[in-house]
């Protein structure tokens, strides 16, 4: 089974709907169990990081989510809710990946919307998926580059596109909203 949470503050239908299209089915649910039980775990997020953080506690998925042992993919505030801090709210967050976010200074445009490439690193997240495409991005806070960097992209300055700790894996950018690129990179998280 493959679970993406729904705790009020996802792009959970388009993520849906990019599982149908590579004929995957999916659950919706903020069930610690079901959470627990399934063999993928896909976290989305849009919103504002302590609003989020709020809607995990109050399904005591705060507690869950860092313990999961199966493959987990974090999407844009998703995977910026799997690091330690961010400055959004000034909330301590989940503590997975051993960085922070923070917000762009606004010398250029904020939020990075648009298409941007990145550079990956040897993953298999990336696997296929060739290092001039673009994926598309929409964002005003970035997590710092770190240990587990797997991916970076230069927007004000060079910050973690995808990150990688164990089975946990986050991308900054919107692989549901990404076309055939993004698709390859679900397909990916789901072959793991």
């Amino acid at each position: 089974m493959i679970a993406i949470i729904d705790y009020g503050a996802g792009n959970i239908r388009s993520v849906q709907n990019t599982l149908k299209r590579l004929g995957v089915d999916s659950t919706l649910t903020n069930d610690p169990a079901l959470l627990m039980q399934a063999d993928k775990v896909i976290f989305p997020g849009v919103g504002e990081a302590s609003f989020a953080m709020n809607q995990l506690r109050q399904y005591e998925l705060h507690r869950v989510i860092p313990s999961l042992t199966q493959p987990v993919l974090g999407i844009c505030l998703g995977m910026q809710l799997l690091c330690h801090f961010s400055e959004e709210g000034g909330i301590q967050t989940l503590g997975v990946f051993d960085t922070n976010v923070k917000a762009f200074k606004p010398i250029l445009n904020v939020p990075h919307m648009g298409w941007n490439s990145c550079t990956p690193e040897n993953s298999v997240l990336f696997r296929g998926i060739d290092p001039t495409n673009d994926f598309y991005f929409v964002h005003s806070y970035y997590a710092e580059l770190c240990a587990e960097t797997i991916a970076t992209c230069d927007y004000i300055l060079p910050f973690s596109a995808a990150l990688q700790k164990d089975n946990f894996y986050g991308v900054q950018f919107h692989p549901e909203k990404s076309a055939d690129i993004g698709a390859t990179l679900i397909q990916n998280f789901l072959e793991l």
